[in-house]
C-alpha cells in the first residue's frame, strides 16, 4: 500500500476508485464501503484507494476535544495495509483546506488531483467550507468531471446503524466485549511505556503505564487485557483511572502484564481490552487493595 502525504499520486494510482471518509477505528461499517468499493476497482481493472484526514476534522475545529479517537493514525494505517489497499491519500486537515469550498475541493482535488473514475462516500457525507457539500453536490460535479458518485448503504445490527460515534459511545460505557465485535478484533491503545511512581511494583504487581494521548477515555475501572511489545505476547490487567488508593491526579492506564518482571520503560507496547471486569475504587488500605488486585488476575484468567 502507498501511503501519500501530498496530493502527487504516481499515474497508477489516478483514474481509479476513491472512498473517502475520516475511517476512525476502521469498524465493520468502514470495511462494508471498503469491500464495495475494491469490488468496483477489480470489476473495471482501476486502482483503489481511500482518502482520509488528519487530524480528525472534529478535533481541528474543537480545540476543546482532547480524547476522541478510537484508533490512532498509526494503527489506522496497519489495519488498512491488512485490507490490501493499493494507495492510502491523507489530507492534512488544516486552516487552508478546511476553507475550501465543496466546489473548489471536487474541482482541484478529486478531479484535477485524482481524476477518480469512481466515489465511495457514506449516506450522510458532508465536505467543503461549513460543510456545504452534500451527496447532491457530488452528483451535480460528477456528471461535469467524468466520475460516478456511489452512496454505500450504513451498516446495521440489530437495528442500529455503526459509525464510529457509536463505537464511541460503546467504549465510554466499557461495553468492550461489543466493541470487539464492531471492529472484528480487539480495540487496543498504543503508545510509550512512562515511567510511574512504582507503587504497584512496592505492592507486588509491577505496571507498565501509558498516557491515553487523544484516545477517547474508556469507562474508568479494570479490564482483562494482552499486550503486546516486539517480543511479548502476553496477557494482564489494565486499570484505567486516577488511582484513588493513592490520591492521583493524573488519568493513565496501567497494566500488569502476567509472567513479566522487566523494566519496559520507553518501550512502545500495545494494550489490547478483552473485557470490562469492574469499575474504579478507593480502597481503605494498600492490604484491601491488594486482595481485590488478585481477585481481578483470577476474574482476567478465566
Amino acid at each position: 500500500m502507498k501511503i501519500y502525504n501530498n496530493l502527487n499520486l504516481n499515474r497508477k494510482h489516478r483514474n481509479g476508485v476513491i472512498a473517502i471518509g475520516n475511517f476512525d477505528g476502521i469498524h465493520l461499517g468502514h470495511r462494508k464501503v471498503i469491500n464495495e468499493a475494491k469490488k468496483m476497482a477489480k470489476k473495471n481493472k482501476l486502482p483503489f484507494g481511500l482518502m482520509t484526514f488528519e487530524p480528525v476534522p472534529v478535533m481541528f475545529f474543537n480545540k476543546k476535544i482532547k480524547n476522541h479517537r478510537i484508533s490512532s493514525l498509526e494503527q489506522k494505517k496497519g489495519q488498512l495495509k491488512k485490507l490490501k489497499l493499493d494507495f492510502l491519500i491523507i489530507i492534512k486537515f488544516n486552516k487552508n483546506f478546511s476553507s475550501l469550498s465543496a466546489e473548489e475541493f471536487i474541482k482541484k482535488i478529486i478531479h484535477k488531483k485524482t481524476g477518480c473514475r469512481f466515489l465511495y462516500v457514506s449516506k450522510n457525507f458532508r465536505f467543503g467550507f461549513k460543510r456545504k457539500g452534500n451527496i447532491k453536490t457530488l452528483e451535480k460535479y460528477g456528471k461535469q468531471f467524468n466520475f460516478k458518485n456511489k452512496i454505500v448503504m450504513p451498516f446495521k445490527t440489530r437495528g442500529k446503524i455503526i459509525s464510529s460515534t457509536f463505537i464511541r459511545k460503546k467504549i465510554r460505557k466499557g461495553q468492550i466485549e461489543e466493541v470487539n465485535k464492531l471492529l472484528n478484533r480487539n480495540w487496543s491503545i498504543k503508545g510509550k511505556v512512562i515511567k510511574g511512581q512504582k507503587r504497584g511494583r512496592k505492592i507486588g504487581f509491577p505496571t507498565c503505564n501509558l498516557r491515553l494521548n487523544s484516545y477517547v477515555i474508556p469507562r474508568l475501572g479494570v479490564y482483562a487485557v494482552k499486550v503486546k511489545t516486539n517480543n511479548i505476547s502476553n496477557n494482564g490487567i489494565a486499570n484505567i483511572g486516577y488511582r484513588p488508593t493513592f490520591n492521583g491526579q493524573s488519568l493513565l492506564l496501567e497494566t500488569n502484564i502476567f509472567g513479566i518482571n522487566k523494566n519496559l520503560y520507553n518501550k512502545v507496547i500495545t494494550v489490547s481490552f478483552k473485557k470490562f471486569l469492574r469499575a474504579e475504587k478507593k480502597f481503605k488500605s494498600f492490604e484491601y487493595l491488594k486482595k481485590q488486585i488478585k481477585i481481578d488476575i483470577k476474574q482476567a484468567k478465566k
